[in-house]
């Protein structure tokens, strides 16, 4: 009996989510913890917890993604800080991120934002994720959601690779260079609906037979919160135009280039002690 109810919840669900005008909407909060340890034991405790505090506004976030079938937009929910307050990357500010946009029917992703004054268009063919489905179950909310893993290349930038140049360190980045062509992976787990058939989640994530509730990352967990289906005031979605187009392999490497820059201009200012540490997330 409990399968048959299971199934005609499933086929209403089906029936719901194929119609034309169909648009949902999720919210999701996102947390990332940070490996205090990266810094090195030459930095006090206090000074770790300044850092933590000042680096939470961009630690812990809300995001928005609204979804059809096939397209989907996701952003941050931004909020007005305090007055006085520095989130994001601190002395890095310049970072502000946009839309990541996604396609599933054609297979596209375009992810724009922003560096320093300069707009991006981050685009990228989705691959279809390498998804191990399993039995587990769990409810979050109203939805019964399974568990799937897998194994991702983490190709975004790597904000650690200037967290330890200053001068103890300097002859150690330079006997270590094949570890930063060194691919790196991330475990992840995510707990996906049935209940709402759409292929999709937060993020870059999706390819999944319902829609993606709740990801563990890494040190990064986003979970739903609401969601809205067929909501009054329904949100366009559309994909970004404005920026230069470039891969992710170029726009890493202009992060790269231009916090290089940076550190070298508080170096040249003076800033001893201070120009070698970088911001991690």
């Amino acid at each position: 009996m409990k399968r048959i109810i299971t199934l005609l919840i499933l086929l209403v669900s089906v029936a719901t989510f194929s119609q034309k005008t169909f648009q949902g909407k999720a919210v999701y909060m996102s947390k990332t913890t940070i490996d205090m340890s990266a810094f090195g034991n030459e930095m006090s405790e206090q000074r770790k917890k300044q850092i933590k505090d000042r680096m939470k506004n961009f630690l812990e976030k809300t995001f928005i993604l609204n979804f059809t079938q096939s397209e989907s937009t996701y952003k941050e929910d931004a909020k007005l800080e305090a007055p006085g307050s520095r989130g994001g990357f601190g002395r890095f500010g310049g970072f502000s991120a946009g839309v990541t946009y996604k396609n599933t029917r054609q297979g596209e992703m375009i992810e724009s934002t922003e560096f320093f004054g300069k707009k991006f268009l981050i685009k990228e063919k989705i691959e279809q994720p390498q998804w191990e489905l399993g039995s587990e179950t769990k409810q979050i909310g109203k939805y019964t959601c399974y568990k799937a893993t897998m194994t991702k290349v983490n190709n975004d930038f790597d904000w650690t690779v200037f967290r330890r140049r200053g001068r103890n360190n300097q002859k150690k980045d330079s006997t270590n260079t094949d570890k930063k062509d060194k691919v790196k992976t991330t475990f992840v787990t995510a707990w996906y609906t049935p209940q709402i058939p759409v292929s999709n989640g937060p993020d870059d994530f999706g390819g999944l037979p319902g829609l993606i509730l709740e990801i563990n990352a890494g040190r990064t967990t986003m979970l739903c919160t609401e969601i809205v289906i067929n909501p009054t005031e329904k949100e366009a979605i559309k994909a970004p135009t404005k920026g230069k187009e470039v891969t992710r392999e170029e726009y890493n490497k202009t992060i790269k280039e231009k916090t290089e820059e940076m550190r070298e201009r508080f170096r040249g200012r003076g800033g001893r002690g201070r120009g070698g540490r970088g911001r991690g997330n």
